[in-house]
């Protein structure tokens, strides 16, 4: 989908507090270009508040590309809640961002046509017409994903975009995500240690009171993997205990707080 190559992307953080609380000091970290990077931890440790970071959304660090370009114009960020406009309907909700830059006729038809495309394979084409009021959260939830991918951007940031879903539609969404990012630049937040393995080429665990990161090997293979890989479900079992141990951390990071 991306019309350019998608860069790597380096944050650097000396201090960032957020109500009150010291979440990044001297945090220093890079995401490689054109792979996924999975990021899990506990409530509260910065997860939402590093993709705002990177999105420019939030100030207190320096993010830059490695390709020596700027990267305003070049991020998609899903946040966690679906944030659709209650009177306009799934087609044009999906399509907000370029009605909002006011392009052209000629280029509004033809991402009309990828819209449409796309929210059929994303089992909405019989919803076009639909109100957000008239949809269930996963609905809602899958709209916010086409609007994201609707965006053709090289470096996409996704807060728990399968949050809302069961399970039989999050593995769907899981595999078309990745194949419609694939060679972007994603990074992904998620609570699920097996979304993490299933998607990552990196998976990162965030802890303590400062943020440190600790990298989990991913299993062998290409994303999507299938549910049923040895490696995989083997991985998952460290993973939930590497989460565990963070959320000890935090939880010892909050009971020493004055």
């Amino acid at each position: 989908m991306a019309h350019e190559p998608p860069p790597g992307i380096s944050v650097s953080v000396p201090r960032l507090v957020f109500g009150g609380t010291l979440l990044f000091a001297d945090l220093s970290c890079r995401f490689a270009a054109g792979a996924w990077t999975c990021l899990l931890g506990p409530s509260g440790v910065g997860k939402t508040t590093l993709l705002r970071l990177i999105a420019g959304l939030v100030e207190g660090g320096r993010v830059e590309a490695d390709d020596g370009r700027p990267l305003a114009g070049r991020i998609a960020l899903m946040a966690q809640q679906d944030l659709l406009l209650p009177w306009l309907n799934v087609l044009d909700n999906s399509l907000l961002g370029h009605r909002l830059r006011g392009e052209g006729a000629g280029e509004r038809a033809k991402r009309e046509r990828r819209a449409r495309e796309l929210l059929a394979r994303l089992g909405l084409g019989h919803r076009l017409s639909a109100l957000p009021a008239e949809l269930s959260g996963g609905m809602r939830q899958r709209v916010a994903l086409a609007r994201t991918l609707l965006e053709e951007r090289p470096v996409v940031l996704m807060d728990e975009p399968f949050s809302a879903l069961d399970a039989i539609s999050r593995h769907r969404l899981q595999d078309m995500a990745a194949g419609l990012l694939d060679r972007h630049t994603v990074l992904l937040v998620t609570h699920s240690p097996l979304e993490a393995l299933r998607l990552g080429h990196r998976i990162l665990v965030m802890g303590g009171q400062p943020v440190t990161l600790r990298e989990i090997a991913a299993p062998p293979g290409p994303p999507p993997r299938p549910l049923g890989d040895p490696a995989l479900l083997a991985l998952e079992a460290e993973l939930l205990e590497e989460l565990a141990a963070s959320d000890a951390r935090m939880e010892e990071a909050w009971a020493s707080a004055p």
